[in-house]
Protein backbone atom coordinates (compact mmCIF):
# COMPACT_ATOMS: atom_id res chain seq x y z
CA UNK A 1 0.00 0.00 0.00
CA UNK A 2 1.38 3.39 -0.99
CA UNK A 3 1.61 6.05 1.69
CA UNK A 4 0.04 9.46 1.11
CA UNK A 5 2.52 11.05 3.49
CA UNK A 6 4.51 13.85 1.87
CA UNK A 7 8.30 13.41 1.85
CA UNK A 8 10.11 15.58 4.40
CA UNK A 9 13.04 16.29 2.07
CA UNK A 10 13.96 16.09 -1.58
CA UNK A 11 16.36 13.40 -2.75
CA UNK A 12 19.21 13.94 -5.20
CA UNK A 13 21.26 11.19 -6.88
CA UNK A 14 25.00 11.61 -7.29
CA UNK A 15 27.37 9.51 -9.39
CA UNK A 16 30.89 9.08 -8.01
CA UNK A 17 33.91 7.23 -9.40
CA UNK A 18 36.83 5.42 -7.79
CA UNK A 19 39.19 5.23 -10.79
CA UNK A 20 42.33 3.19 -10.11
CA UNK A 21 45.61 2.80 -11.98
CA UNK A 22 48.72 1.07 -10.68
CA UNK A 23 52.36 0.30 -11.31
CA UNK A 24 54.93 -1.70 -9.37
CA UNK A 25 55.25 0.91 -6.62
CA UNK A 26 51.75 2.06 -5.70
CA UNK A 27 48.13 2.09 -6.81
CA UNK A 28 46.83 5.54 -7.68
CA UNK A 29 43.37 7.05 -7.71
CA UNK A 30 42.06 9.81 -9.97
CA UNK A 31 41.11 12.89 -7.92
CA UNK A 32 39.75 16.40 -8.36
CA UNK A 33 39.47 19.52 -6.18
CA UNK A 34 43.11 19.73 -5.16
CA UNK A 35 43.29 15.94 -4.56
CA UNK A 36 40.55 16.13 -1.93
CA UNK A 37 37.66 14.57 -3.84
CA UNK A 38 36.74 11.83 -6.28
CA UNK A 39 35.21 12.70 -9.68
CA UNK A 40 31.46 13.01 -9.27
CA UNK A 41 28.34 14.72 -10.53
CA UNK A 42 24.54 14.56 -10.31
CA UNK A 43 22.52 12.02 -12.25
CA UNK A 44 20.52 14.01 -14.78
CA UNK A 45 17.43 13.24 -16.83
CA UNK A 46 19.49 13.58 -20.02
CA UNK A 47 21.74 10.67 -19.03
CA UNK A 48 20.83 7.46 -20.85
CA UNK A 49 21.86 5.32 -17.87
CA UNK A 50 23.68 5.60 -14.56
CA UNK A 51 26.93 4.36 -16.08
CA UNK A 52 26.73 6.67 -19.10
CA UNK A 53 26.16 9.57 -16.73
CA UNK A 54 29.20 8.55 -14.70
CA UNK A 55 31.38 8.30 -17.80
CA UNK A 56 30.23 11.74 -18.93
CA UNK A 57 31.08 13.37 -15.60
CA UNK A 58 34.49 11.69 -15.28
CA UNK A 59 35.52 12.63 -18.82
CA UNK A 60 34.26 16.20 -18.34
CA UNK A 61 36.14 16.67 -15.05
CA UNK A 62 39.34 14.77 -15.83
CA UNK A 63 39.49 14.33 -19.65
CA UNK A 64 40.26 10.68 -18.95
CA UNK A 65 38.09 8.13 -20.82
CA UNK A 66 36.97 5.14 -18.78
CA UNK A 67 37.49 1.48 -19.59
CA UNK A 68 36.46 -1.26 -17.15
CA UNK A 69 33.73 -0.03 -14.77
CA UNK A 70 31.52 -1.84 -12.28
CA UNK A 71 29.00 -0.57 -9.74
CA UNK A 72 30.51 -0.40 -6.27
CA UNK A 73 28.04 0.62 -3.57
CA UNK A 74 25.21 3.04 -2.84
CA UNK A 75 25.71 5.49 0.02
CA UNK A 76 22.58 7.08 1.48
CA UNK A 77 23.48 8.19 5.01
CA UNK A 78 21.67 11.34 6.10
CA UNK A 79 23.65 14.54 5.42
CA UNK A 80 26.57 12.63 3.86
CA UNK A 81 27.90 15.84 2.37
CA UNK A 82 28.03 17.59 5.76
CA UNK A 83 26.31 20.70 4.40
CA UNK A 84 23.07 20.41 6.35
CA UNK A 85 21.13 20.87 3.11
CA UNK A 86 17.37 20.27 3.03
CA UNK A 87 17.76 17.55 0.41
CA UNK A 88 19.24 14.10 0.85
CA UNK A 89 22.04 13.04 -1.48
CA UNK A 90 22.25 9.38 -2.46
CA UNK A 91 25.62 8.52 -3.96
CA UNK A 92 25.91 5.64 -6.44
CA UNK A 93 29.57 4.77 -6.65
CA UNK A 94 31.52 2.90 -9.31
CA UNK A 95 34.94 1.25 -9.42
CA UNK A 96 36.92 1.77 -12.62
CA UNK A 97 40.27 0.27 -13.65
CA UNK A 98 42.51 1.89 -16.22
CA UNK A 99 46.10 2.61 -17.20
CA UNK A 100 47.44 5.98 -16.22
CA UNK A 101 49.11 6.88 -19.54
CA UNK A 102 50.75 10.05 -18.29
CA UNK A 103 49.17 13.20 -16.90
CA UNK A 104 45.44 13.83 -17.06
CA UNK A 105 44.20 16.63 -19.27
CA UNK A 106 42.09 18.67 -16.86
CA UNK A 107 43.88 21.20 -14.68
CA UNK A 108 42.05 20.26 -11.49
CA UNK A 109 42.46 16.50 -11.93
CA UNK A 110 45.42 14.51 -10.67
CA UNK A 111 46.54 10.97 -9.93
CA UNK A 112 47.32 10.40 -6.25
CA UNK A 113 48.77 7.36 -4.53
CA UNK A 114 45.98 5.85 -2.47
CA UNK A 115 48.31 5.19 0.48
CA UNK A 116 48.61 8.94 1.08
CA UNK A 117 44.99 8.66 2.29
CA UNK A 118 45.43 5.27 4.00
CA UNK A 119 49.09 4.88 5.05
CA UNK A 120 48.17 2.10 7.51
CA UNK A 121 46.96 -0.04 4.58
CA UNK A 122 50.47 -0.48 3.12
CA UNK A 123 52.09 -3.39 4.98
CA UNK A 124 54.80 -4.18 2.45
CA UNK A 125 57.48 -2.72 4.71
CA UNK A 126 55.87 -3.60 8.04
CA UNK A 127 52.98 -2.20 10.04
CA UNK A 128 52.88 1.49 9.07
CA UNK A 129 51.92 3.51 12.14
CA UNK A 130 50.97 0.31 13.92
CA UNK A 131 52.19 1.36 17.36
CA UNK A 132 50.34 4.70 17.23
CA UNK A 133 47.13 3.10 16.01
CA UNK A 134 47.28 0.36 18.66
CA UNK A 135 47.88 2.92 21.42
CA UNK A 136 45.14 5.29 20.33
CA UNK A 137 42.59 2.52 19.84
CA UNK A 138 43.48 1.12 23.27
CA UNK A 139 42.81 4.56 24.77
CA UNK A 140 39.52 4.77 22.88
CA UNK A 141 38.44 1.35 24.16
CA UNK A 142 38.99 2.38 27.80
CA UNK A 143 36.72 5.42 27.37
CA UNK A 144 33.73 3.10 27.47
CA UNK A 145 32.60 2.47 31.07
CA UNK A 146 30.76 -0.80 30.53
CA UNK A 147 33.21 -3.76 30.59
CA UNK A 148 31.35 -5.60 27.83
CA UNK A 149 31.55 -2.58 25.54
CA UNK A 150 35.23 -2.04 26.28
CA UNK A 151 35.84 -5.70 25.43
CA UNK A 152 33.82 -5.37 22.21
CA UNK A 153 35.86 -2.32 21.16
CA UNK A 154 39.14 -4.12 21.84
CA UNK A 155 37.99 -7.13 19.83
CA UNK A 156 36.91 -4.98 16.88
CA UNK A 157 40.27 -3.19 16.88
CA UNK A 158 42.18 -6.48 17.10
CA UNK A 159 40.29 -8.01 14.16
CA UNK A 160 40.48 -4.89 11.99
CA UNK A 161 44.15 -4.06 12.58
CA UNK A 162 45.64 -7.48 13.26
CA UNK A 163 46.37 -6.77 16.93
CA UNK A 164 46.70 -9.18 19.87
CA UNK A 165 47.71 -12.10 17.68
CA UNK A 166 44.99 -11.62 15.04
CA UNK A 167 46.00 -12.04 11.39
CA UNK A 168 46.01 -8.98 9.14
CA UNK A 169 43.18 -9.14 6.58
CA UNK A 170 43.88 -6.80 3.68
CA UNK A 171 40.21 -6.80 2.65
CA UNK A 172 39.06 -4.97 5.82
CA UNK A 173 40.10 -1.52 4.62
CA UNK A 174 36.57 -0.11 5.01
CA UNK A 175 36.14 -1.56 8.51
CA UNK A 176 39.48 -0.06 9.54
CA UNK A 177 38.57 3.40 8.29
CA UNK A 178 35.13 3.27 9.90
CA UNK A 179 36.65 2.18 13.21
CA UNK A 180 39.12 5.07 13.12
CA UNK A 181 36.24 7.40 12.26
CA UNK A 182 34.18 6.15 15.17
CA UNK A 183 37.16 6.63 17.48
CA UNK A 184 37.62 10.21 16.23
CA UNK A 185 41.08 9.47 14.85
CA UNK A 186 40.55 10.79 11.31
CA UNK A 187 39.90 14.42 10.39
CA UNK A 188 36.51 13.70 8.80
CA UNK A 189 35.17 12.67 12.22
CA UNK A 190 35.15 16.33 13.27
CA UNK A 191 34.61 16.69 17.01
CA UNK A 192 33.80 12.99 17.53
CA UNK A 193 36.14 11.47 20.06
CA UNK A 194 37.46 14.92 21.02
CA UNK A 195 39.72 13.59 23.75
CA UNK A 196 41.64 11.59 21.15
CA UNK A 197 41.48 14.21 18.44
CA UNK A 198 44.98 15.49 19.09
CA UNK A 199 46.37 12.02 18.31
CA UNK A 200 44.77 11.52 14.93
CA UNK A 201 46.47 8.98 12.73
CA UNK A 202 48.40 10.09 9.60
CA UNK A 203 46.58 10.19 6.29
CA UNK A 204 45.21 12.96 4.06
CA UNK A 205 41.50 13.67 4.56
CA UNK A 206 39.02 14.04 1.70
CA UNK A 207 35.85 16.06 1.29
CA UNK A 208 32.52 14.76 2.56
CA UNK A 209 32.64 10.93 2.75
CA UNK A 210 34.93 10.44 -0.26
CA UNK A 211 37.65 8.75 1.78
CA UNK A 212 35.08 6.23 3.02
CA UNK A 213 34.02 5.59 -0.59
CA UNK A 214 37.67 5.15 -1.60
CA UNK A 215 38.14 2.66 1.26
CA UNK A 216 35.16 0.73 -0.11
CA UNK A 217 36.79 0.63 -3.55
CA UNK A 218 40.08 -0.60 -2.10
CA UNK A 219 38.29 -3.40 -0.25
CA UNK A 220 36.37 -4.45 -3.38
CA UNK A 221 39.47 -4.50 -5.58
CA UNK A 222 41.58 -6.39 -3.03
CA UNK A 223 38.89 -9.06 -2.83
CA UNK A 224 38.26 -9.18 -6.56
CA UNK A 225 41.88 -9.74 -7.65
CA UNK A 226 41.74 -13.06 -5.79
CA UNK A 227 39.09 -14.59 -8.03
CA UNK A 228 38.92 -12.54 -11.26
CA UNK A 229 41.80 -11.50 -13.56
CA UNK A 230 40.96 -7.79 -13.23
CA UNK A 231 44.57 -6.96 -12.36
CA UNK A 232 45.40 -7.26 -16.06
CA UNK A 233 43.20 -4.20 -16.72
CA UNK A 234 45.97 -2.29 -14.92
CA UNK A 235 48.92 -3.92 -16.67
CA UNK A 236 50.63 -2.77 -19.88
CA UNK A 237 50.24 -5.03 -22.95
CA UNK A 238 53.45 -6.86 -22.03
CA UNK A 239 55.13 -7.25 -18.66
CA UNK A 240 57.52 -9.40 -16.70
CA UNK A 241 56.31 -11.80 -14.01
CA UNK A 242 58.13 -9.67 -11.45
CA UNK A 243 56.20 -6.59 -12.56
CA UNK A 244 52.93 -8.51 -12.31
CA UNK A 245 53.76 -9.68 -8.79
CA UNK A 246 54.75 -6.18 -7.70
CA UNK A 247 51.49 -4.68 -8.97
CA UNK A 248 49.48 -7.33 -7.08
CA UNK A 249 51.57 -6.62 -3.96
CA UNK A 250 50.98 -2.88 -4.35
CA UNK A 251 47.22 -3.39 -4.60
CA UNK A 252 47.05 -5.80 -1.66
CA UNK A 253 49.57 -3.87 0.44
CA UNK A 254 51.44 -7.06 1.40
CA UNK A 255 54.44 -9.03 0.17
CA UNK A 256 53.90 -12.32 -1.65
CA UNK A 257 55.92 -15.50 -1.89
CA UNK A 258 57.67 -15.37 -5.27
CA UNK A 259 57.72 -19.10 -6.02
CA UNK A 260 54.12 -19.64 -4.92
CA UNK A 261 53.00 -16.68 -7.01
CA UNK A 262 54.67 -17.93 -10.17
CA UNK A 263 53.51 -21.50 -9.59
CA UNK A 264 49.87 -20.44 -9.35
CA UNK A 265 50.15 -18.12 -12.35
CA UNK A 266 51.41 -21.10 -14.35
CA UNK A 267 48.73 -23.45 -12.97
CA UNK A 268 45.98 -20.97 -13.82
CA UNK A 269 47.38 -20.49 -17.35
CA UNK A 270 46.74 -16.75 -17.06
CA UNK A 271 49.63 -15.50 -19.18
CA UNK A 272 51.55 -16.50 -22.26
CA UNK A 273 55.08 -15.72 -23.35
CA UNK A 274 55.85 -13.14 -26.00
CA UNK A 275 58.90 -13.20 -28.24
CA UNK A 276 60.36 -10.17 -26.51
CA UNK A 277 62.67 -9.67 -23.54
CA UNK A 278 62.83 -6.80 -21.07
CA UNK A 279 66.17 -5.08 -20.53
CA UNK A 280 64.83 -2.71 -17.85
CA UNK A 281 65.27 -5.08 -14.93
CA UNK A 282 68.83 -3.97 -14.15
CA UNK A 283 70.10 -7.53 -14.36
CA UNK A 284 69.65 -10.39 -16.78
CA UNK A 285 67.02 -9.75 -19.47
CA UNK A 286 63.61 -11.06 -18.38
CA UNK A 287 60.97 -12.70 -20.53
CA UNK A 288 57.94 -10.54 -21.34
CA UNK A 289 54.45 -12.01 -20.97
CA UNK A 290 50.95 -10.93 -21.90
CA UNK A 291 47.53 -11.73 -20.49
CA UNK A 292 45.91 -14.73 -22.19
CA UNK A 293 42.51 -13.28 -23.11
CA UNK A 294 40.99 -16.71 -23.71
CA UNK A 295 40.90 -17.07 -19.91
CA UNK A 296 37.87 -14.75 -19.79
CA UNK A 297 35.66 -17.20 -21.68
CA UNK A 298 37.27 -20.37 -20.31
CA UNK A 299 36.77 -19.33 -16.67
CA UNK A 300 33.48 -17.44 -16.99
CA UNK A 301 31.83 -19.73 -14.45
CA UNK A 302 34.64 -21.05 -12.29
CA UNK A 303 36.78 -17.89 -12.12
CA UNK A 304 40.50 -17.59 -11.59
CA UNK A 305 42.68 -17.28 -8.54
CA UNK A 306 45.69 -15.13 -7.79
CA UNK A 307 47.94 -16.14 -4.88
CA UNK A 308 47.85 -13.72 -1.96
CA UNK A 309 49.84 -15.94 0.36
CA UNK A 310 52.34 -13.81 2.22
CA UNK A 311 56.07 -14.10 1.84
CA UNK A 312 56.75 -15.23 5.34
Amino acid sequence: MLSDRAPDAAVAAELIAVIVAADESEPRVLTVEDAKALPSGPFESTHRSLQSGLRAWVEAQTHHPLGYVEQLYTFADRDRTGTGAAWRTISISYLGLTRENGAVGAAEASWQGWYRYFPWEDRRSGAAGGALIAATLAAWATEEDAPARRRARRERAAIAFGLRGQAWNEELSLQRYELLYEAGLVAEAGTAGARLGERRVPGNPMLHDHRRILATGIARLRAKIKYRPVVFELMPPSFTLLQLQQVVEALAGIRLHKQNFRRLIAQQNLVEETDAMSVETGGRPARLFRFRRAVLSERAATGTKLPLARSG
